[in-house]
């Protein structure tokens, strides 16, 4: 029998909360630009979530790797869009092109979040705020009213906070062995 080296919800969940966090701070105005906020793309945005893929993929946890696949490769695209953004000198508009990738993230969000009612109440929450943060972007990338920025800001945020709790859920339950934080029954 194979034993578990780690829980890859936790590990997703932490990247996603740690990401998040760093990205809302950009959207809030704490941190100037999204050059500092690429290395918080690549790493935890990413591959933390690329590697949590691999093991639900590898533990037949099909929902757990289309989440943490489909967030990963999300991270990967905008921390290059960043990337070529600050540091090639171009000069062009990629809002457009980033709505429609917004518009596209809100779709697989939205079919995410129906799968979530199968989850836990921690998770939907998540993904709620995943669809409001994908609303916020495209609108804010389509139209460039400062509102919709602010909202998807706070919608980060939110996702920031859940996504903590959910990864401290994980790890105390575990080393505990029993449900200390509550994740909530799945609602369906």
């Amino acid at each position: 029998m194979e034993k578990n080296i780690f829980n890859p919800s936790a590990l997703g969940l932490f990247g996603l909360a740690m990401v998040t966090l760093v990205a809302s701070a950009q959207k809030f105005g704490f941190i100037d630009g999204t050059l500092p906020v690429i290395a918080w793309a690549i790493f935890l945005g990413a591959f933390a979530q690329l590697v949590a893929g691999i093991y639900d993929a590898k533990n037949g946890v099909i929902f757990g790797a289309t989440a943490f696949f489909g967030y990963a490769f999300f991270w990967f695209a905008i921390a290059l869009t960043w990337l070529f953004g600050n540091q090639v000198g171009y000069t062009g508009h990629f809002e457009a092109q980033l709505g429609f990738a917004f518009a596209g993230y809100f779709i697989f969000t939205f079919f995410m979040t129906l799968g979530a009612l199968k989850t836990n109440k921690v998770l939907f929450i998540i993904f709620v705020l995943i669809d409001f943060l994908f609303i916020g972007l495209t609108l804010s990338a389509f139209t460039e009213i400062e509102f919709f920025h602010y909202f998807a800001a706070i919608s980060e945020f939110g996702i920031s906070i859940f996504a903590f709790y959910g990864f401290g859920a994980h790890i105390v339950n575990h080393q505990f062995n029993k449900e200390v934080l509550k994740l909530g029954k799945p609602i369906l």
